[in-house]
């Protein structure tokens, strides 16, 4: 980051997007996401194998299209993207046209099969699937002061706060924010309690949704819901694999969950990773003991396997992680769509 913007106070969206984002930024670093925190994709291949088995049912509700495409969002490195096709069926994988999206350049050694991008493909057949990117979409900060009212948020540089201006929707520039807060984050007129305006998180997944013509879009994001709003917030950041305080300096990622419950449009569905995973196949349960004694080395790799997939099931763990299932034009592969509001300020898909 420069001096010109070290001193200066905005809000904690324009102050994140260019931490991120900026050309110096954290995501622009060469190590990737994998260098400072671990994703379920990095956690086991059993992922990237529950994963291709959905997009083995988006194929079947699809009628098995000649072009099948997998998008993933936020790719880091491209190790889901890799995984999926490596775990696909050869007849299914020889159809399947793969994309990662990412703003980092493409790292060396990737499959050749994959399509590096910086936006997802338009007018797609198949699944986009974006893990941890909406975390990683930048929100602004709001605060209750002392007279009941929220308050932008503001910071410099290093991370030091004060509040701005009152959010009362008077200016046109925020109506749409503080609408979205009245609807899907009300705040007590508590002194110090906190929410993130998670609009532009919204507008960002119903833009990905868009961009698949027919098929599936899933979302994978620590989640809250307007029962259980965290009542100061989730505002966070990552260095090196250590949770750390958000300094918008480039030099952590800065993350806060994600409210999927406002992201969702017509027709979705919200269920936990432990759900979604154990739908697909994986489950945690020990092998037979009696396996140990016909077939020990088997024994002993379906012992870690279950571990593996008990990680990632886990209540209180990765299992907590919000599935946000969005079926476009096709039923939903996972069963039972849940009803959703309309959101004001975005039209419903066709």
């Amino acid at each position: 980051m420069t001096g010109e913007t070290s001193g200066r106070w905005q809000g904690w969206r324009a102050a994140a997007e260019a931490a991120l984002y900026g050309p110096d930024g954290f995501y622009r670093r060469p190590e990737g996401p994998a260098g400072h925190f671990r994703t379920s994709v990095h956690a086991s291949p059993l992922f990237a194998e529950a994963v291709a088995r959905l997009l083995c049912r988006v194929d079947t509700a699809l009628d098995r299209p000649a072009s099948l495409a997998f998008v993933d969002m936020a790719a880091g490195r491209g190790e889901l993207a890799g995984g999926v096709l490596a775990a696909l069926p050869a007849e299914v994988a020889a159809r399947t046209r793969a994309y990662a999206v990412e703003i980092a350049d493409r790292p060396q050694g990737l499959d050749d099969r994959i399509e590096w991008l910086t936006e997802p493909p338009r007018g797609v057949t198949g699944l986009l699937f974006a893990n941890e990117w909406l975390d990683n979409v930048p929100v602004d900060v709001v605060e209750v002061d002392s007279e009941g009212a929220p308050r932008w948020v503001l910071v410099r540089e290093d991370g030091t706060e004060r509040l701005g201006d009152r959010v009362d929707g008077t200016d046109t520039a925020t109506g749409a924010e503080a609408e979205w807060l009245a609807r899907w984050w009300p705040l007590p007129a508590d002194k110090g309690l906190r929410a993130e305006i998670g609009l532009p998180r919204d507008e960002a997944w119903a833009a990905a949704v868009s961009s698949v013509d027919r098929g599936l879009a899933v979302a994978v994001d620590y989640t809250h819901t307007l029962d259980a709003r965290p009542p100061f917030g989730t505002l966070t950041g990552f260095r090196a694999g250590r949770g750390t305080d958000p300094v918008p300096d480039g030099s952590c990622d800065i993350t806060a969950h994600v409210a999927l419950d406002a992201c969702a449009l017509p027709g979705a569905r919200l269920l936990p990773q432990g759900d979604a995973l154990r739908a697909l196949g994986l489950s945690g349960a020990r092998p037979p003991l009696t396996l140990a004694s016909t077939d020990p080395l088997a024994y002993v790799r379906a012992l870690a396997s279950a571990g593996e997939a008990a990680e990632l099931t886990a209540t209180g763990g990765l299992g907590d992680f919000g599935w946000l299932l969005q079926p476009v034009g096709i039923p939903d592969p996972l069963d039972r769509p849940l009803g959703h509001p309309q959101r004001p300020g975005l039209g419903e898909r066709a």
